[in-house]
């Protein structure tokens, strides 16, 4: 059985988390999603719309998905594919380079994300709209 993990916050679900998701789990038989807990988020300086276990609750949901388990550091990762004995480690495009270190104890890969959609990309569209609303709410009083 070959094994697959990937780690993020997976906050505010899209599709682009769900190709991710699909295409990571393609590379093999079971895929673990690493989970930021809000205490790690909060320490990257993130701040997520639903909370650890609201977004656990997600990703169970989504047939690719065989297993969350909680991301509480950076530096967990090795003992991760370790006890888990992960042979394909699998991060977004956006993070090449940064876990080739990873190499050492499985085969890492970066695959291309969803370029047209992501959970930043979301949050800034709703903050213009809520700007938009309040103006003209501002301007019917």
């Amino acid at each position: 059985m070959k094994i697959i993990i990937t780690y993020g916050t997976f906050d505010l679900l899209h599709y682009g988390h769900i190709n991710l998701l699909r295409r990571a789990k393609n590379m093999g038989d079971y895929l673990i999603v690493g989970l930021s807990t809000d205490y790690f988020n909060q320490e990257k300086g993130k701040n997520s719309y639903f909370n650890y276990d609201e977004r656990k609750q997600l990703l169970e949901s989504i047939r690719y998905v065989d297993l969350v388990i909680p991301e509480n550091s950076w530096e967990q990762k090795i003992k991760d594919l370790e006890e888990y004995k992960v042979d394909i480690f699998v991060m977004g495009d956006d993070w090449k380079g940064k876990f080739d270190y990873l190499n050492e104890f499985c085969e890492v890969r970066y695959i291309s994300r969803t370029p047209e959609i992501s959970t930043t990309k979301i949050k800034n569209e709703l903050k213009m709209i809520t700007l938009k609303n309040n103006e003209m709410s501002l301007r019917v009083e």
